[in-house]
């Protein structure tokens, strides 16, 4: 798909996160991991939603990607691939951004105390198959 100036600028955003991400894993920094896997997951999923519409503010665009999904806004050859961003996107939304940031006030655990290496892993796992299948939609592979 041709790719836009908003969909450029959120992908270099995404590949940035994402980069934070993979030093945040190699110095052991597991909240701050996958703070920043979440963020590079929640733009990697803007730059597919860049591609065929406006961009708003949320911290859940899986639900606007599958929306647009349903409604056959982008090409059979990408769909599964808009799928897939959108799933990384809604394992890696609110609840994580939320964690990630203050942790869990009714159960009194800081947000150190509730990420740990697996988490991270996984999350950064997840974070690496949003950009790249992002990449992927752009470059029409």
């Amino acid at each position: 798909m041709q790719i836009t100036e908003e969909a450029a600028y959120r992908l270099r955003l995404a590949t940035g996160f994402l980069e934070e991400a993979r030093q945040d894993s190699e110095l052991k920094r597991w909240r701050s991991c996958v703070d920043n896997s979440q963020l590079a997951a929640e733009n990697a999923a803007k730059a597919v939603l860049a591609l065929v519409a406006p961009v708003g503010a949320t911290h859940e665009p899986a639900a606007l990607l599958r929306r647009l999904l349903a409604e056959n806004r982008y090409p059979p050859t990408v769909q599964s691939k808009v799928e897939r961003v959108a799933e990384c996107a809604a394992r890696l939304g609110w609840s994580v951004h939320v964690g990630t940031d203050y942790g869990d006030g009714i159960k009194r655990r800081t947000p150190w105390e509730l990420f740990g290496q697996d988490d991270a892993r996984q999350a950064l796992a997840l974070a690496e198959e949003a950009v790249d299948a992002v990449r992927e939609i752009t470059q029409g592979s």
